[in-house]
């Protein structure tokens, strides 16, 4: 039979000692009464170090300074210092072709006088070097850069620049011609020009859209005019050596010319000279020019006699009538498509210049 334990009831002294091991064993222990959570926080209120009123002001006023930072940075209202070798001027095509000598000297005393006062702006490349495309501020960039050659100081080095995030390639083109427009007025070709040149990089899908996006604040007859001399530039673009001189009534009577098909002659007028000058090439062009305007007047109307408007146009949807006196008429059979020219004027001659425009045509893409 197994042996008894005698039990005696513990002394006031015990329970005291018992009692002080189970309040030292539970101070720290997990109140069971908070959830998980609850402790945690508590835990952390209770390892933050006291703060006063104005630390905590103060501690808000940066948190919101450093926020406002971000968003400005963030929507391209913070101007940033850029090394200029980290800038491709190229980086767009530009609606500017004409820097004036003059303008540029001005522009570059002005700049080592009084530092640059108006910032460039670009865009990221991301993944690319350099590291930022140029959107405006061409020439004072090229002039911090010929006054780095000039002087050497490291002053310009780096320009200031504001970094733009502009929501599609539209809107960079647009800032372009804005700010050009603003500071020193385009010339007629320099609008067609980008118009086109907009479109083509897909920036708009058509240059009638790009116009009409990048000149929104023009009246309708200038949107009109400048559609004009976008079809200069795409006919003739790579023909004329002074584009930008030509005035606005020349180049309107020029794209009329072009509408009514005069392009492959002029490009032959074009090609048998080398013109010195602005003059010289408007001297070229100018009796195809003639040949091709439809004047539209009537016979009775006294003066001078005109000559009668020829019949032009589309008959049907296979046959053109130019004012020339040369019909166009094209089908298709098994082979493919075929083109009927005849008229006054057709001959062997003409129709080797036709084909030759025709490979211009399919080529130049």
């Amino acid at each position: 039979m197994a042996k008894r334990r005698k039990i005696s009831a513990p002394s006031a002294d015990d329970l005291s000692r018992i009692e002080e091991e189970f309040r030292r064993e539970t101070l720290n222990a997990p109140n069971p009464a908070l959830a998980p959570i609850s402790q945690v926080s508590a835990e952390a209120a209770q390892a933050q170090p006291v703060v006063d009123a104005q630390t905590r002001a103060e501690q808000a006023q940066q948190q919101s300074d450093a926020a406002a930072f971000e968003a400005a940075k963030g929507q391209g209202r913070l101007i940033e210092e850029i090394p200029l070798e980290d800038i491709l001027a190229d980086a767009m095509v530009r609606d500017r072709t004409v820097i004036d000598p003059q303008d540029m000297s001005e522009l570059k005393a002005s700049i080592a006088a009084h530092g640059l006062r108006l910032p460039i702006e670009v865009f990221r490349r991301e993944g690319e070097a350099p590291g930022f495309g140029l959107i405006s501020g061409y020439r004072r960039l090229w002039a911090v850069r010929e006054l780095l050659g000039l002087t050497g100081d490291d002053k310009y080095k780096s320009i200031q620049a504001l970094v733009r995030d502009p929501d599609a390639l539209g809107g960079s083109f647009a800032a372009m011609v804005e700010e050009n427009e603003v500071r020193a007025s385009l010339s007629h070709y320099e609008r067609g020009r980008i118009a086109v040149v907009a479109a083509q990089q897909g920036a708009f899908a058509s240059t009638e859209d790009a116009v009409a996006g990048l000149f929104s604040v023009a009246s309708k007859a200038k949107r009109s005019k400048i559609r004009s001399f976008s079809l200069i530039f795409e006919e003739l673009g790579d023909m004329l050596e002074f584009p930008e001189n030509l005035k606005e009534r020349d180049g309107l009577r020029l794209s009329t010319a072009l509408r009514n098909g005069a392009e492959t002659p002029l490009r032959d007028a074009l090609a048998k000279v080398q013109p010195g000058s602005a003059e010289a090439e408007w001297t070229c062009m100018l009796p195809v020019i003639e040949a091709f305007e439809i004047t539209g007047a009537s016979d009775n109307r006294g003066g001078r006699p005109k000559k009668k408007t020829p019949d032009v146009g589309w008959v049907g949807q296979d046959t053109l009538h130019l004012s020339s006196g040369v019909t166009l008429q094209y089908g298709s059979d098994s082979q493919g498509y075929v083109i009927r020219l005849k008229g006054r004027g057709v001959d062997g001659a003409l129709v080797e210049r036709a084909m030759e425009h025709l490979r211009y045509l399919f080529e130049k893409e």
